[in-house]
C-alpha cells in the first residue's frame, strides 16, 4: 500500500497532573522535516519524538504540537516561607524610606514570583505519558496517510486504465493512418501531374513511414504503465520512483506528439499528456 503525505491526527489524555494533547499535521515535502512545538517543561522529549518520527515516516513536513494543561484543582497551595519573609523584610525597608507608607497587602506578596510554589510533578512519569501518547498520535496519523494513499492509488489506476485505452486505440489506428497518408501523397502527385520514378517514390514513402512509426513509443508507454502498477501494488516509500516514472511517461507522450501526422494521433498525444499531468499532481502527495 502507498501512503499519502497529507493527514491530521489529534489525541488527548487526562492524568492526575493535567491533560496532555498532541496535534500532528502532515503535508507533502521532498524529505522528512519535523517541526516540534513543546512546552518548556517537556522539552526533553524532543530527541525521542524526532526518533519516533524517523522510524515511522520517510517523507513529509510534519508539525507536532504538544499541549499540557496542568490540573490545579484539588492541589494544596504551598508557600515558600523563606522567600515570603525576605520579600516582607525588603518591603519594610522600602516603607522606612517613605513618609506615609501604605499597608502591605498579603495578596500582593503571594503574587510575587516564587512565593507560591506549585506541587511537585513526577517529571519522568509525565514524560513517559507524553511519549506514549505521541506514539498513539503517530499510529492515527499513519492510518490517515494510509487511507488517503489508498484513494490516491485508486485515482492513479483509473488514469492508467485511460492511458492504456489511448495506447491500444492508437496502435490500431496507426496502420490506417499510414495508409491514408500514403494515399494523400499519391493523390497530390497525380494532381500535380509529376512524373516520378516509382522506385524512388516507394523509397520516400517508406522513409516517411519510418519517421512516423510510433510503435516504439507505444511499447514504452505500455511498459511504463505496467511498472507504475507494480510500484503501486508493492507500496512502501514509492513517491520518488513514481515521480520518475511520470517523467518517463511524459517523455514518450512528447515524442508521440512530435511524430504526429494525423489529427487523431495529435489528439491522442494531447489526451495522454493531460492524463499524465493529472497523475503527476497526485504523485506529489505520495510518500
Amino acid at each position: 500500500m502507498v501512503h499519502s503525505m497529507t493527514a491530521f491526527a489529534r489525541v488527548e489524555q487526562a492524568s492526575a497532573h493535567g491533560t496532555l494533547s498532541w496535534e500532528l499535521r502532515s503535508v507533502n515535502h521532498r524529505y522528512l522535516e519535523p517541526q516540534l512545538r513543546l512546552p518548556e517543561a517537556l522539552r526533553d522529549l524532543e530527541g525521542a519524538v524526532r526518533e519516533t518520527l524517523r522510524q515511522g515516516l520517510s517523507r513529509g513536513k510534519v508539525e507536532c504540537t504538544l499541549r499540557f494543561a496542568e490540573e490545579a484543582a484539588g492541589q494544596a497551595l504551598q508557600v515558600d516561607q523563606a522567600r515570603a519573609t525576605q520579600l516582607v523584610a525588603a518591603a519594610e525597608i522600602v516603607a522606612g524610606l517613605i513618609q506615609q507608607p501604605g499597608p502591605l497587602n498579603p495578596l500582593e506578596v503571594l503574587a510575587w514570583p516564587g512565593v507560591l510554589v506549585a506541587a511537585s510533578v513526577d517529571q519522568q512519569a509525565l514524560n513517559s505519558a507524553a511519549l506514549n501518547l505521541f506514539k498513539q498520535a503517530m499510529a492515527e496519523l499513519k492510518n490517515g496517510r494510509g487511507r488517503e494513499g489508498a484513494e490516491l492509488a485508486k485515482l492513479l489506476n483509473e488514469r492508467l486504465d485511460s492511458i492504456q485505452d489511448e495506447v491500444l486505440a492508437l496502435r490500431e489506428l496507426v496502420p490506417q493512418m499510414l495508409a491514408g497518408q500514403r494515399q494523400k501523397i499519391l493523390a497530390r502527385c497525380a494532381e500535380m501531374q509529376v512524373d516520378l520514378d516509382p522506385q524512388r517514390l516507394e523509397q520516400e514513402l517508406l522513409l516517411l513511414a519510418q519517421k512516423s512509426d510510433v510503435a516504439e513509443e507505444l511499447d514504452r508507454l505500455s511498459t511504463h504503465v505496467s511498472e507504475v502498477r507494480r510500484v503501486l501494488k508493492a507500496g512502501g516509500a514509492a513517491g520518488r520512483r513514481l515521480d520518475f516514472l511520470m517523467q518517463e511517461l511524459n517523455r514518450e507522450a512528447n515524442t508521440l506528439g512530435s511524430k504526429a501526422f494525423d489529427t487523431r494521433s495529435t489528439q491522442a498525444a494531447i489526451n495522454l499528456k493531460v492524463l499524465i499531468e493529472q497523475m503527476r499532481e497526485q504523485v506529489q502527495n505520495i510518500e
